[in-house]
């Protein structure tokens, strides 16, 4: 059997991609090996596929979620083997809890080859299984195009799945005669008639209500909908205390987020009271704690689902607001603009957040991986135009970078910022490289504590009062300091250092009228 390409012959590789173009999937982020060459051939032949190359598969990964959250529609993913889909696990992790679609592609030896155990040879479909809602290995040529298509209708449901198509390298490089047709994704079913009375009836009926939402109730019309509804009842609106997408700023209705402190989610919760949920579930504490609920909820609080992530959410907006009576009403809780003014001096969080409240521009993507530092930016920022703001739903560090790669490749006439802590960034600080070499519109705001913080407050949580050095140790990213501003330029990135808010907001200004990558390293 051959392995060479013959330009008048198409191969399965080339169906693969010609599939996977016209089944809507245009964009690749690759990082290929010698299994996938001949897939790395056919997306060089057939026209119509960007492709974006990352170091490191976390890059790979974190970026097709990315693209997914602002545009709605899957990127292919390139991985080579179990062991280049296992480092892509973490991010695909991020995007799996994000219900975000990725078509992962993973080369395979070829089919006569495995029985060898060659150095790479795994597991891959089990490797695959657990961050994946759907896996297939292609068995030949003739069937990849197929499989190819029943790939991206997986990926393509409500919500967005992970779908996992594992490509040896003959089935690849064998002939092959079709492009498969993918068949269009069907609506989203509507939610029923007595989940929208339920609701009503709960937001009629309670002294004290709170409309929770998350997914893609999350979108202007849809929180605008909820405006109206708690206008009319005088619920509360809430997220989930990590969203995939939340579209915000003047103009629009203002929601705050479930802390992630114990503590003070508690404290919220307490005082929402009884929840109709949208697309959420009753919020649950990252960790378990010595002493602590698993379970945020007031316990005396009673809860409907008004509609899950896998149906219409702004439909059931709609059909409660009409139960009510209530869609011609104003909207309650609608942001007005404001711009704070810019701080002088220390740079401290709330430093942070007025430059960010006082410069977002309109339109703008926030990519939020502050971790510590950016836990109380909402309140400053609420009166910023309007912008996106997405957070990490899987909770896997490294995914900012890689998911501000995938937001600027889908919305390339969009400003993204990336609000990045140091020690997060050091997973997937490759992602800087793939910035400059596509020349992305991301400023990054790098906040270098030179510690992993959150995880000394957690040593606290989980009751450890008096940590000894080898723990704090454990715990910083000093011995060397990072060098972030040459890390970056090292990588083509243009970068800067700041200690002061002044300082900050001049150079934040740079990067918003930069047109490439800028790096802010802010040092606190």
């Amino acid at each position: 059997m051959s392995n060479e390409i013959n330009s008048d012959e198409m191969n399965g590789a080339e169906s693969l991609v010609r599939t996977l173009i016209d089944g809507g999937v245009t964009v690749c982020f690759t990082n290929p090996g010698t299994s996938e060459m001949h897939f790395v051939a056919a997306l060089d032949k057939v026209p119509g596929m960007r492709c974006v190359l990352g170091l490191f598969e976390g890059v790979v990964t974190g970026a097709a979620d990315g693209y997914y959250r602002m545009l709605g529609k899957p990127a292919s993913t390139l991985l080579h083997l179990a062991p280049g889909l296992a480092n892509g696990l973490a991010n695909l992790h991020n995007a799996k809890k994000a219900d975000s679609a990725v078509v992962n592609i993973v080369g395979e030896h070829a089919t006569y080859h495995i029985k060898y155990d060659a150095p790479l040879t795994a597991d891959i479909e089990g490797t695959a299984a657990s961050m994946s809602h759907w896996v297939k290995t292609s068995p030949t040529s003739k069937t990849i195009a197929g499989d190819g298509a029943l790939a991206i209708e997986a990926a393509t449901q409500t919500p967005g799945q992970i779908a996992t198509l594992i490509l040896p390298a003959d089935t690849a490089w064998g002939p092959a005669d079709e492009v498969a047709v993918t068949t269009a994704p069907s609506a989203p079913p509507k939610v029923s008639d007595d989940a929208v009375k339920a609701a009503a009836d709960l937001l009629r009926t309670s002294d004290n209500a709170t409309l929770l939402m998350g997914g893609a109730a999350l979108r202007e019309r849809s929180l605008n909908l909820a405006g109206r509804i708690a206008a009319k009842t005088g619920c509360g609106i809430l997220t989930e205390g990590a969203n995939t997408r939340l579209e915000r700023g003047a103009g629009r209705v203002q929601v705050n987020r479930v802390p992630y402190v114990v503590e003070l989610a508690l404290e919220v919760m307490k005082k929402a009271g009884d929840l109709v949920m949208v697309g959420a579930r009753e919020p649950v504490a990252f960790f378990a704690y010595p002493d602590k609920p698993s379970l945020l909820v007031d316990p005396d609080a009673k809860s409907t689902l008004l509609a899950g992530t896998d149906e219409d959410m702004e439909a059931a907006l709609e059909a409660l607001a009409i139960e009510l009576d209530c869609l011609d009403m104003e909207p309650a809780g609608v942001a007005a603009p404001h711009r704070p003014a810019l701080p002088t001096g220390e740079i401290t969080p709330a430093a942070i957040a007025a430059v960010l409240g006082a410069m977002v521009p309109e339109g703008a993507i926030v990519v939020d991986e502050s971790v510590t530092t950016g836990r109380e930016f909402f309140p400053t920022t609420a009166g910023a135009p309007p912008h996106d703001w997405i957070n990490n739903r899987g909770g896997s560090i490294g995914y900012g970078l890689p998911v501000a790669v995938g937001a600027a490749i889908a919305c390339p006439d969009r400003k993204v910022i990336a609000l990045e802590g140091d020690g997060s960034c050091m997973y997937t600080v490759q992602s800087l490289w793939t910035m400059a070499r596509e020349n992305l519109d991301v400023t990054v705001l790098l906040f270098a504590n030179g510690t992993y913080n959150i995880l000394r407050g957690e040593l606290t949580n989980v009751g450890v009062l008096n940590p000894g050095p080898r723990a704090v140790d454990m715990l910083s990213i000093d011995r060397p300091n990072l060098d972030w501003v040459q890390m970056a330029k090292g990588m083509g990135v243009e970068a800067s250092r700041v200690t002061t808010a002044e300082e900050l907001a001049t150079a934040f200004d740079s990067g918003l009228h930069s047109e490439g990558p800028y790096l802010i390293e802010v040092a606190i």
